[in-house]
């Protein structure tokens, strides 16, 4: 009888590049930006990405882009966020039937807390210009620093399993 041996090292290829944003623009303002420097069309996609954490549950807006002919996905994500939570005051005093409103931060990659957007460019063995992308998105004015993220850096990459 044959022995089967899997290797849990293939499961761990990574097959995408990560892009760091930092910038003040809006996601829909900065997907259009990109739009005009780089050869994508990215749209909003009614798959928001869904973090849950002990506060409570948030959604990531995702711009995306897919190219068919050959297999590159493009995803343009948030990386801040807000948990709402409402507590009810619980002491006796003038102001106990007040609703407190707490607003707590969760971000999409907690590593990276400074990141306001992350691009995502999935690929399929074939060879990108890197350097090249990040140039042209070096040149939208309202971004401050665009850089490549290395993988190897990343805590939380189940978060980027979508």
């Amino acid at each position: 009888m044959a022995i089967h041996k899997l290797d849990l090292g293939e499961f761990d290829e990574i097959d995408y590049y990560l892009f760091a944003i930092h910038t003040s623009l809006e996601d829909y303002r900065l997907a259009f930006f990109i739009n005009q420097k780089l050869p994508v069309n990215l749209s909003k996609s009614e798959n928001e990405i869904q973090i849950t954490i002990k506060e409570g549950q948030t959604n990531f807006s995702r711009f995306y882009y897919n190219v068919q002919e050959s297999s590159i996905s493009w995803n343009l994500i948030q990386n801040k966020n807000e948990v709402l939570q409402f507590n009810k005051g619980i002491t006796h005093n003038l102001f106990s039937n007040v609703t407190v409103e707490v607003a707590t931060k969760v971000f999409l990659l907690p590593e990276f807390k400074k990141v306001d957007y992350f691009l995502k460019i999935e690929k399929n063995n074939d060879a990108m210009d890197i350097s090249k992308i990040q140039l042209l998105l070096n040149t939208i004015d309202s971004i401050s620093a665009v850089y490549i993220v290395e993988t190897n850096k990343i805590k939380s990459k189940n978060n980027l399993i979508f």
